[in-house]
């Protein structure tokens, strides 16, 4: 008798292949890391697919629009997962592939236990607001130096820092509850660019 093994291997790899390519649709150029600006940053769309959705499993992200809001908000804020340090204009500690604002970046890490020492370590007590840019940017580091814990900041974010109301808004797939989204919990106005990935992310996820 045969073993079903190689069967179940087969449709593993062929549904993660599917994955991947819906990944290249909303984010075209994360095939390749080929000329990334910051190459050490760079993921392409096989190496994202298991930290993003690893991540939707962490903080029980079941809505497929909640995913699709998701991927595109990673997308744009990292041009197609291209680099997880803020650049332009350069503000210290912010980063992580949702571009999350240094104080959230101290939040989130510190819902992490396995960071609490080294959290202790590079604050020393201090509040957000005492911390040097050395010391954000460090803990920024702890954050985007795990591929599973740069993907995460997103769903992070949006489960504990998104109302219910913003959270029911968005789950319905519709623009105003994608924009209310970006608007009220994301803090950031939901332009042109945002919402074309956007669509794009819903025509493969929502």
């Amino acid at each position: 008798m045969s073993s079903a093994a190689p069967i179940l291997s087969h449709r593993q790899d062929s549904f993660e292949q599917s994955i991947i390519s819906k990944l290249l649709i909303i984010a075209p150029q994360s095939d390749t890391c080929a000329g990334a600006p910051y190459p050490l940053e760079c993921r392409t769309a096989s190496q994202v697919l298991g930290p993003i959705f690893t991540s939707f499993v962490t903080y029980e992200i079941v809505s497929s629009a909640e995913m699709a809001a998701l991927i595109s908000l990673m997308a744009f804020e990292t041009e197609d997962f291209k680099y997880h340090n803020n650049y332009y204009p350069g503000n210290p500690g912010q980063g992580t592939r949702s571009m999350q604002s240094a104080s959230f970046n101290m939040l989130y890490a510190k819902s992490i236990p396995a960071l609490a020492p080294s959290i202790a370590t590079i604050s020393e007590g201090s509040a957000i607001g005492a911390l040097s840019a050395s010391q954000l940017n460090q803990i920024r580091g702890l954050l985007t130096g795990n591929d599973y814990y740069d993907f995460g900041s997103a769903a992070w974010f949006l489960s504990t820092q998104c109302s219910t109301a913003v959270r029911a808004g968005l789950q319905t797939g519709t623009l105003a509850g994608w924009q209310t989204y970006i608007t009220d919990c994301i803090g950031t106005t939901a332009t042109t660019d945002r919402q074309s990935i956007w669509e794009l992310a819903m025509q493969q996820f929502g």
